[in-house]
């Protein structure tokens, strides 16, 4: 994705004339046409959007990336600092549920029980999160880990989301979506969100116009060198970045409201579970509000049946939040396959009075479960966060490079000035007004791209003014 036209000797387009020729001109031979350039005037005009908006927004784009790298790492980095509380030795038998919870409450009494996760692989703890934790914020958990063949308490830890990240993961993640400022740095991921599939575009259909010879890289150097690697690797790296941006924008706080709306008018939105049980239950809702799991027929009988319904690990269980509602089991394996069925189960009577499939998920659902996981390096694992963290890091090249080619624009002691105005000028009014009206529709669904580029445009033509003005003055002294 280059940023600034070449300098070389080649950067133009392709000779019009061949080599010469021996063979005599006919006279009566009529020259052909030339073809129509409809990129010509384009050409300028993207290269001085990319420019622009590459230099204003990298900024936000490297935090982003650099967070996001450190996110992507932080999964096999959660399962090495925590080895202790993640992982048990491997016994003989599990103990039932409810004894393990049951543990879990006598060492931590406080708060109310939210959520058990079973032990799902022979050497991984039992989680009981509580809610309501004294000190804990209200948005976490406070996850307690129990041996499930020992029901030893293994610690606790705060727990975020439902990917149950720790302390390491939440950290980490907090930062990258809102820099740990809250509903108010979350404009800062949603403006690189928003930018970075126009600024790939408008790299990727630079990097394709520019000649084959130029592409190559072997023998340059300067900033012709500079240029092939940043438009080389952002090239490769392209569809990457369109889909981070695009799935970024899906729970961003705007354009991601948008979505939703757009996506519960196709039928797509994602589906819930019911949890009403129905009947009379007055005597089964005490206890959860006290904070004890033990809830009408118990634990045990509830996992049972989810497991007669097909609910294989990992799963989730939660309690009523009343006296009218059930427990609810589902599944929580974002990794390929997923699995995210649920089920609903009476704690009065043991029996099961909902079920919802994924299978059965509008797929407009599934589409964004699968983007939303794939973005957050959840879907397939340890191959999705490597992939990450190297689109991560061919980001922040990218980033370098571009800063760097403006520098040696500049002949190596200054920045080099900006790309000249009027480009758009440049572009005929049947290729210019559809962009305009396409550009308005994208910026009034996508805000924060809408209104800085509208910030743009207002300053560029101010700056645009004053200098056509104090060149009119110069010119009448």
């Amino acid at each position: 994705m280059s940023t600034a036209p070449s300098t070389s000797p080649d950067s133009g387009s392709a000779p019009t004339g061949g080599a010469p020729s021996d063979e005599a001109p006919q006279p009566d031979a009529a020259p052909a046409p030339a073809r129509p350039r409809t990129w010509a005037p384009l050409r300028p005009l993207v290269l001085r959007l990319h420019f622009y908006a590459g230099v204003l927004v990298a900024p936000f784009l490297l935090v982003a990336a650099v967070t996001g790298f450190l996110y992507a790492a932080s999964f096999p980095a959660e399962k090495v600092v925590y080895a202790h509380e993640l992982t048990v030795p491997v016994g003989d038998a599990k103990l039932p549920i409810s004894d393990q919870v049951a543990a879990a409450r006598k060492a931590h009494p406080e708060g109310a029980v939210a959520a058990v996760r079973p032990s799902p692989e022979d050497d991984a703890t039992t989680r009981v999160m509580l809610s309501g934790v004294e000190g804990v914020n209200e948005e976490y958990t406070l996850a307690v880990f129990v041996d499930p063949y020992t029901a030893e308490v293994r610690g606790s830890l705060e727990q975020y989301g439902s990917t149950g990240a720790l302390p390491l993961r939440t950290w980490i993640d907090e930062f990258h979506r809102d820099l740990r400022l809250g509903e108010t740095g979350r404009l800062y991921s949603e403006l690189a969100a928003s930018w970075l599939w126009v600024i790939a575009l408008g790299g990727l259909v630079l990097w394709f116009s520019r000649r084959r010879a130029r592409r190559k890289l072997r023998g340059t150097s300067g900033r012709r060198r500079t240029l092939g690697l940043h438009g080389t690797v952002g090239a490769w790296a392209a569809a990457g970045f369109l889909f981070l941006s695009a799935t970024g924008l899906t729970w961003s706080q705007y354009t991601g409201a948008n979505i939703d709306e757009l996506r519960t008018s196709l039928g797509g939105a994602t589906p819930s579970i019911s949890a009403s049980a129905g009947g009379d239950h007055s005597g089964h809702g005490a206890s959860a509000a006290a904070g004890d799991a033990a809830h009408g027929v118990g634990l045990d009988k509830v996992l049972a049946a989810a497991r007669a319904k097909g609910l294989g690990d990992p799963v989730e269980i939660v309690p009523p939040a009343d006296a009218e509602s059930t427990y609810v089991v589902k599944q929580i394996q974002r990794s390929w396959p997923t699995k995210g069925d649920s089920v609903a189960v009476d704690p009065a009577t043991g029996e099961v009075t909902d079920e919802l499939r994924f299978a059965d998920y509008p797929v407009l659902a599934k589409l964004t479960r699968w983007g939303i996981d794939l973005h957050t390096g959840v879907l397939f694992g340890l191959v999705s966060q490597i992939a990450l963290m190297l689109l991560a890091l061919s980001l922040i090249l990218l980033i370098v490079w571009g800063y760097r080619m403006w520098w040696q624009r500049g002949r190596g002691s200054a920045f080099g000035r900006p790309l000249p105005r009027g480009a758009w000028q440049q572009v005929p009014p049947q290729i210019l007004v559809p962009l305009a009206v396409a550009a308005a529709v994208v910026g009034y669904f996508v805000p924060l791209l809408g209104i800085t580029l509208l910030a743009f445009l207002a300053v560029d033509i101010v700056l645009g003014e004053i200098a056509h003005r104090r060149g009119r003055a110069e010119a009448s002294r």
